[in-house]
């Protein structure tokens, strides 16, 4: 159909995109490199990732980007997540992980 793409409804694309980043969150969030954050984040991210919010993907992502060991231990609460990193993302990925 000439020009369908031009008619397409803006949310249908944002959505696309959202879809996308989803995936690439939950791929990543899998794929760690050590196994125990593989299980831990992966596990959250697969449980929460459809109902999460922009906003939420946002913190998600930047709480991604802290190294795997220090990641590790503050998840499992062999050391206590610093006050200047403690984010409510963090916090609740603990929190699912502690239940």
């Amino acid at each position: 159909m000439p020009g369908a793409l031009h008619n397409r409804d803006p949310d249908d694309a944002r959505h696309g995109e959202s879809d996308t980043r989803r995936r690439r969150l939950l791929f990543r969030a899998t794929h760690r490199g050590t196994f125990e954050n593989d299980l831990m984040i992966g596990g959250f991210v697969r449980a929460h990732v459809a109902t999460l919010s922009e906003a939420d993907l946002d913190a998600l992502e930047s709480v991604m980007q802290i190294p795997d060991t220090d990641l590790a231990d503050w998840l499992t609460g062999r050391v206590p997540i610093p006050p200047k990193e403690e984010t409510p993302m963090l916090r609740r990925m603990r929190d699912f992980l502690a239940r």
